[in-house]
C-alpha cells in the first residue's frame, strides 16, 4: 500500500488515503515519487468547478507535475534501468491517429491526462508508459525537475515564434507567465513586458528578473510603449491570463503582422476585436501542453545554459500539508508549491 492524494468524492476537496501501489504493466515503468508540484488544474479539481465536474471521474489520484526514481521496469522495456532519475510527460497519446503517426504527438486528438483521466502522481508511486518517461540531467535541482511540466507549457508558448531581438508582451504573471517571460529574455528578446492585476504576482515577476512589470488596473500599455520608445507595438504576444480584457489589450498594442501564442483559456463569452486581428494581419496560435519531446530537450538545454526559475518556487511542504499549498495558491500568494514525498 502507499499514501496518495485523491479525489475521493464528487464534491469540493481532496483526500489523503491509503491506495494500492500501481502494477507495472509490460510497457510501463514504476516510479518512486520524490517531489511533486501543485498545478492550477489540481486547484480546479479541488474546488470541483464546472470543468472538473464534467471531466473527473471519482475516485482518482490527482497530480501530474512530478519527478522520481525508476524502481521497476515492465517486461519489454529497453534502454532504461532502475535508479534513473526521471520525470514524465503528462499527456498520454494514442500513437495511431494521423498526428501521432506523423510525429506530432502533442496534437493527438485522443489525449488523456495523467491525474485527470487516469491515476496521477500525487502518490508515493506512479506507473506511466515508457514512451512518456523523460530522463533528467541529474545536475538539475530536483525542485526544478518537478516543475518541468509547467515549464514546458511556458517553453512551448515562448518558443512558438522567434523572439530574438523582438519586443515581447506577456499577459498574466502566474508562474507559467513568468517562466515564459524569463525564457523570452533568455532567448534574446529586446524588451519583455509582463502584465497582471495581482500585486503579489507582479512582485514575484520583478524578483525573478523581469524589468517591465505592469499593473494593468492602473497603468496603460500605450504609456509603456512610449516609455520604451517602441514605435510600432509588440512583435510577439503570449496570452497566459485567460482574461478577455488582457487579450484585447494585447491585440490593441501588437505591431502589424504581430504573432500571438495563447495558453490562457478564455471564458465562453469572451469577445475580441476581430477587425484588428484581420486588418493588422495578426497571427494567433493556440498552445496546449508541450511538444513531445522537443520542448523537454529545449528546457534542459536552457537550464544548463543559465535559465533560472528557482525564484518561482515559493513553498516547499510535506505531502501531508497539501491543504496549506492549495490555500496559498487560492489566495494568489504562491508561485510554485512543491510537495515532498520522501
Amino acid at each position: 500500500m502507499m499514501k496518495a492524494i485523491l479525489k475521493k468524492e464528487a464534491k469540493k476537496g481532496l483526500w489523503l488515503n491509503d491506495c494500492e501501489i500501481p502494477k507495472c504493466d509490460p510497457r510501463h515503468v514504476l516510479i518512486k515519487v520524490k517531489k511533486t508540484a501543485i498545478c492550477g488544474t489540481d486547484l480546479h479539481i479541488y474546488n470541483w468547478d464546472s470543468w472538473a465536474q464534467k471531466t473527473i471521474k471519482t475516485p482518482l489520484i490527482v497530480g501530474h507535475e512530478f519527478m522520481g526514481e525508476i524502481v521497476e521496469l515492465g517486461k519489454g522495456v529497453e534502454h532504461f534501468h532502475e535508479g534513473m532519475i526521471v520525470g514524465g510527460e503528462g499527456h498520454l497519446v494514442c500513437g495511431m491517429c494521423r498526428n501521432c503517426l506523423a510525429g506530432r504527438r502533442h496534437l493527438c486528438a485522443h489525449t488523456q491526462g495523467v491525474g485527470v483521466n487516469v491515476n496521477g502522481a500525487f502518490a508515493e508511486y506512479v506507473s506511466i508508459p515508457v514512451s512518456n518517461v523523460w530522463v533528467h540531467d541529474a545536475d538539475i535541482d530536483q525542485n526544478i525537475m518537478a516543475c518541468f511540466d509547467p515549464l514546458g507549457n511556458a517553453a512551448h508558448t515562448a518558443l512558438s515564434y522567434d523572439v530574438l531581438g523582438e519586443d515581447v508582451l506577456v499577459t498574466g504573471a502566474g508562474p507559467i507567465g513568468i517562466m515564459a517571460a524569463l525564457i523570452a529574455k533568455h532567448a534574446g528578446a529586446r524588451h519583455v513586458v509582463i502584465t497582471d492585476v495581482n500585486p503579489a504576482r507582479l512582485d514575484l515577476a520583478r524578483k525573478s528578473g523581469i524589468g517591465h512589470c505592469v499593473n494593468s488596473s492602473d497603468e496603460k500599455l500605450s504609456d509603456i510603449l512610449k516609455t520604451l520608445d517602441m514605435k510600432e507595438g509588440f512583435d510577439v504576444g503570449m496570452e497566459m491570463s485567460g482574461s478577455p480584457i488582457a487579450l484585447n489589450d494585447m491585440i490593441a498594442t501588437m505591431s502589424h503582422g504581430g504573432k500571438i501564442a495563447m495558453l490562457g483559456i478564455q471564458p465562453d463569452d469572451a469577445v475580441i476585436d476581430w477587425n484588428k486581428v484581420i486588418f493588422n494581419g495578426l497571427h494567433i496560435k493556440g498552445i496546449y501542453g508541450r511538444e513531445m519531446y522537443e520542448t523537454w530537450y529545449k528546457m534542459t538545454s536552457m537550464l544548463q545554459s543559465g535559465l533560472d526559475i528557482s525564484s518561482l518556487i515559493t513553498h516547499e511542504l510535506n505531502f501531508n500539508e497539501f491543504e496549506k499549498g492549495i490555500r496559498a495558491m487560492s489566495e494568489g500568494t504562491a508561485g510554485k508549491v512543491i510537495l515532498n514525498w520522501e
